[in-house]
């Protein structure tokens, strides 16, 4: 028994991860094993609980696939990147194993923490012998870098080690950045295998800090927020409070470091988080930073907190937000514009904020129980997030428009100027979805004092136990997010009353809900969870029927550039349209979705199990102009009536246009793409 984890008794083990649900005991000398993404079963102030991810083990469905690839592909062929670029030996020339410069950004050491995280991760649902080799490498070689006092950074040493954790490096040096990634990753190998090399050498930087740094000690500033939800979550899985008032500090900056209005616009940190009012600055720091906020409203209940994760929240949904879920508007800064300002062939949309929604989004579940931060999630993760890896796992996107030409851009952040890469010299995001991938299990289900909620439609089971103790195994069946209909047979190890809370989206247009066979009485109302109590039974079955048809979305009218254009969604998902698709378009500005006898109502779906990894098109009717706009003058005369002036007219011809899923786009060759389709009313 060590002192800083008083509250258990730790044993410690290299493997522990196991290939099946068979049920997940926590015991006291393993309390890892039953620890969920978020840790929240000591969470004062959180009404739901987390699932731990090998309590789920999904199924061969649409995340199941994708989470395959990763797997098998992603991983091992970003780890051999990391090496190749030399990321990975800035440990080894610390070591003196290897004589070699240091490579990459000054937050180069993020980018093996992240990929062990993802690691972590995907242990959790089976062994993976290779990985786990490949991991315990790198951590051995991490450990060995470390100081005597605690600091780990390959950036910060030797004539540079003078300028650690200073005012004037603080803000780009990404120090406690790197901090918080290598916590989350030791935590999750910690969860994966009981091995806690990575952990112990987290917790002693941390104390570092927690010793030196502090309102009566030397200031601290985060700079790139992140690590204050790590911060918490090592509170959580230690029970030392001490990370826990770290993170409070960070949050609420400190007045000692006078620092410009704009640095702490972008920065999203070094002002008290309650003074924030929207969301505005570098988006990822934004959403990291609102992460680790709700983390510390789950443990301290602070209302000030909640009212300000509340405020910005709103700010996010009714003005910031892309129909895919994506956030960051602008590339200067990679940052949020002013509200309704949502570009599309212009959109950052980087795949790290999304993730960061997504992370925040799960938070602010876990304090509410609120379906409308589950439909944030879904949409970020079906259509933000998942565009931003590759049908096959070996390209990623930084950015993610909602509109191309198609043609090779300088501003994708590849020497070629292609959307989709192997590799980034900044490489957040791959490893980022690595991770998210890993945990989807654990995101399926939580648990509550009176049952348990299913959140998200994945064939899967789940073998876990309800907060009274009781056994609990759920089966789950569906062809989501291709057909509508979910099947649950639930199998509580003995006959007992409790609530199953499943999730009625809100974008679905209708949805039934029947329990053996029988009708649920009572409203089944989208954006909202449906609470069906009763005595449950092995056996019991459970269907929810959602109305999959077609939609048109329109935006609000300030969003200048969607003006008389539509979005398509069908399910979770956004569609688009890519010229590929397109016979005889010679271009996609030329198009228009032509209106039917309501919207959605014309269109055809169509499976096709050969295209894009098997997805479901949809077909309808449109015009396309015929001649070039390129023939038409940049300004021309309005003339009397309001008729346009001669030889600018174009006639138009009928044609069948095809939509395809808007993360599978850019997946052949390089072609044009658009998500808001002219709406030709025939006016």
């Amino acid at each position: 028994m060590t002192r800083r984890f008083r509250p258990f008794v730790i044993l410690a083990m290299s493997l522990g991860c196991v290939s099946a649900p068979a049920r997940i005991e926590q015991s006291a000398s393993q309390p890892w094993r039953g620890q969920g993404v978020v840790h929240l079963d000591k969470s004062p102030y959180a009404k739901l609980r987390s699932v731990p991810i090998r309590a789920v083990r999904m199924q061969d469905g649409f995340w199941g696939r994708r989470r395959k690839v990763t797997i098998e592909k992603s991983i091992p062929s970003i780890r051999a990147l990391i090496e190749e670029h030399g990321y990975a030996d800035n440990f080894r020339r610390l070591s003196k194993s290897k004589k070699v410069e240091r490579k990459g950004p000054v937050f180069a050491d993020t980018d093996p923490y992240k990929w062990i995280e993802a690691v972590g991760v995907f242990l959790q649902s089976g062994d993976q012998p290779q990985l786990r080799q490949w991991a315990e490498e790198w951590i051995d070689e991490i450990v060995a870098i470390q100081e005597p006092g605690g600091y780990l950074n390959t950036n910060f040493v030797g004539e540079k080690a003078s300028q650690r954790l200073i005012p004037e490096t603080m803000e780009w040096g990404h120090e406690l950045y790197s901090l918080g990634h290598m916590l989350q990753a030791a935590i999750a190998y910690y969860r994966a295998t009981g091995n806690r090399k990575l952990l112990d050498a987290g917790i002693k930087f941390a104390d570092y800090l927690a010793r030196d740094f502090g309102p009566d000690k030397k200031p601290l500033l985060a700079g790139h927020p992140e690590v204050e939800m790590a911060l918490v979550e090592l509170y959580r899985t230690t029970g030392e409070r001490r990370y826990l008032e770290l993170a409070g500090y960070l949050l609420n900056g400190d007045k000692r470091l006078d620092r410009p209005a704009h640095r702490i616009v972008y920065t999203f940190s070094g002002t008290p988080f309650t003074a924030r009012t929207r969301l505005q600055g570098h988006a990822v720091r934004a959403m990291y930073a609102c992460s680790g906020a709700t983390d510390y409203y789950l443990e301290t209940g602070d209302r000030q907190y909640w009212g300000t994760l509340e405020r910005l929240w709103q700010d996010m949904l009714n003005g910031k937000m892309y129909v895919t879920g994506g956030l960051g508007s602008r590339w200067d800064g990679e940052s949020f514009g002013a509200s309704y300002e949502l570009p599309n062939s212009r959109a950052y949309a980087e795949t790290c904020a999304a993730i960061g929604s997504f992370m925040w989004n799960w938070r602010m579940l876990a304090a509410t129980g609120d379906a409308r931060f589950t439909d944030v999630m879904e949409r970020a993760l079906y259509n933000a997030i998942n565009v931003g890896m590759s049908l096959d796992g070996t390209l990623y996107c930084y950015a993610n428009p909602l509109e191309s030409s198609g043609k090779s851009d300088p501003n994708w952040h590849s020497k070629d100027g292609t959307v989709r890469n192997p590799w980034y010299d900044v490489l957040c995001c791959p490893p980022n979805i690595q991770r998210t991938l890993g945990a989807l299990p654990g995101y399926l289900y939580s648990t509550s004092k009176d049952g348990i909620y299913a959140h998200f439609f994945e064939s899967s089971d789940l073998d876990w136990r309800l907060e009274d103790g009781t056994g609990l195994k759920i089966t789950q069946k569906t062809g989501y997010p291709w057909e509508g209909n979910v099947d649950f047979t639930l199998n509580p190890e003995r006959p007992g009353e409790f609530t199953l809370y499943l999730r009625i989206p809100g974008w679905a247009a209708g949805a039934k809900v029947s329990a053996n066979g029988q009708a649920v009485n009572g409203a089944v109302e989208p954006g909202k969870y449906l609470a069906l109590r009763r005595r449950w039974q092995a056996g019991d079955r459970v269907r929810l029927e959602l109305d999959m048809t077609p939609q048109l979305v329109a935006s609000h009218p300030l969003v200048l550039e969607n003006a008389g254009r539509v979005a398509v969604q069908r399910g979770p998902l956004v569609y688009c349209l890519e010229r590929t698709d397109q016979p005889g378009v010679r271009s996609l500005q030329d198009v228009a979705l032509a209106p039917g006898g309501g919207p959605g109502k014309e269109f055809r779906t169509e499976f096709r199990a050969g295209l894009l990894g098997g997805v479901t098109v949809l077909k309808h009717r449109g015009t396309v102009k015929e001649g070039a706009l390129s023939d038409q003058p940049l300004y021309r005369r309005v003339l009397t009536g309001g008729g346009a002036e001669a030889g600018t007219r174009h006639s138009s011809r009928p044609a069948e246009l095809t939509f395809i899923p808007y993360y599978a786009w850019a997946n052949r060759e390089p072609s044009p793409m658009r998500v808001w389709i002219p709406y030709d009313t025939g006016r």
